[in-house]
């Protein structure tokens, strides 16, 4: 297991473009890539929603899982407010305080940044909120995911 370093921070709402459902664990492996390529079908020729213009990537995939059913949202970051089309709307990432880590390479491996969440908190007595989410780097060689957990 590589190791992640668990942190304890604070961080701003992130405004994003979704699609959200509610689903099974068993049926969001399959679900969350038809989700995203909707969200991208509406972004793409939106440019002036991207939050970094110019050359270079544009979006960066994000999950948002609120609760454990899962209801989730699946789409990108984005730099500006939009009116919804279709089932893609305007979203945002929580605000607030967070325990959070870096997990580095494939993402089958994401499992465990998930858990080291989860014990660091436990060791310090912090309260998992619910929600949690993940946010995709570009990475091509190493990709990189940002995992967060709200604290309650």
């Amino acid at each position: 297991m590589d190791e992640h370093v668990v942190e304890t921070v604070t961080v701003a709402p992130r405004l994003t473009a979704v699609v959200a459902q509610t689903t099974t664990w068993k049926r969001f492996p399959e679900l969350w890539r038809e989700l995203l390529d909707e969200v991208y079908a509406f972004v793409r020729p939106r440019e002036e929603l991207s939050p970094t213009p110019g050359p270079g990537p544009k979006w960066q995939n994000v999950m948002l899982y609120k609760d454990d059913a899962p209801s989730v949202e699946v789409g990108v970051l984005v730099g500006k407010r939009f009116s919804p089309e279709g089932r893609v709307v305007p979203s945002q990432l929580p605000g607030g305080p967070v325990a959070m880590t870096i997990h580095r390479g494939d993402y089958s491996g994401l499992g465990d940044a998930h858990e080291a969440v989860h014990g660091s908190a436990a060791a310090q007595e912090l309260v998992l909120a619910g929600p949690r989410w993940e946010v995709y780097g570009h990475g091509h060689v190493e990709p990189t995911t940002e995992v967060y957990y709200l604290l309650g």
